[in-house]
């Protein structure tokens, strides 16, 4: 299986300013992502950050990862996915992977799940991921994104809600297990390609969840369920030192 993997990083970030940059025990955070889907076991994916600055595009290429810049003023994320493999002239039937650049602490074997799922499932167009909700809390949390899938492990709908919800019993997790939806997608390019011309989904507005676009467009978008939650992304200067930390113990002892 042959796949490309794209990080996109903006420089501008709201609560972590030049987060993509944040040094992490020596290395630009986006470039500690790259090195970690690098790590993947068995073929190695192409791997390249979608960079909206020259700062990013040097920090990378000073470590020996790939780096391409896209245009500074994308709306969001899926058009500078798009401007990536334009400028990195993908064809329509390859397979991308989309990883974020704040998550440094990421499963490489998930990055290969979500290809491979979406590589043998011919009938979607795009692949993510998920994991069950052993909390009520998370159940009911607004943060926490919750998926529900057909028979055949394609997404019904993604929500903010608690869904499938427990009429009878609606201070406890439902059975089986609710399914809270990790942030990895993987995309045929030609989709990838189509995707932001598509308008607007009423229901992605309302929930401000982009991948509800493609179900209501009547694209199928497939769900690979992993056993583990997936480490924790930065957002927060919390977050950063407590992947600071996280690194720093495992450093060599001199």
């Amino acid at each position: 299986m042959t796949f490309t993997v794209l990080i996109p990083a903006r420089l501008a970030s709201t609560r972590l300013p030049d987060k993509p940059l944040a040094d992490i025990a020596g290395v630009p955070m986006v470039v500690r992502v790259a090195q970690r889907v690098l790590s993947i076991d068995g073929t190695k994916p192409r791997v390249v950050v979608a960079a909206d600055s020259r700062q990013i595009v040097a920090a990378c290429q000073s470590h020996g990862v790939d780096a391409v810049l896209t245009r500074a003023d994308h709306p969001s994320g899926s058009d500078r996915l798009a401007e990536a493999c334009a400028l990195l002239g993908l064809a329509d039937d390859e397979i991308v992977v989309n990883v974020q650049g704040d998550e440094p602490l990421i499963d490489p074997a998930l990055v290969s799940a979500v290809a491979s799922l979406l590589q043998n499932t011919p009938e979607a167009q795009m692949s993510t991921a998920a994991h069950a909700i052993d909390s009520v809390a998370d159940f009911h949390n607004p943060n926490v994104v919750k998926v529900v899938l057909d028979a055949q492990k394609m997404g019904l709908y993604f929500s903010r809600a608690p869904i499938a919800y427990p009429r009878d019993a609606p201070d406890r997790l439902p059975h089986p297990a609710p399914l809270r939806h990790i942030g990895i997608y993987g995309y045929r390019v030609g989709f990838l390609r189509a995707f932001p011309s598509l308008s607007q989904a009423p229901i992605e507005l309302t929930e401000s969840l982009e991948q509800l676009r493609a179900l209501w467009h009547g694209y199928h978008i497939a769900v690979h369920i992993t056993d583990q939650a997936p480490g924790a992304g930065v957002d927060t200067p919390e977050d950063l030192a407590r992947v600071r930390q996280h690194f720093a113990a495992l450093a060599p002892v001199a």
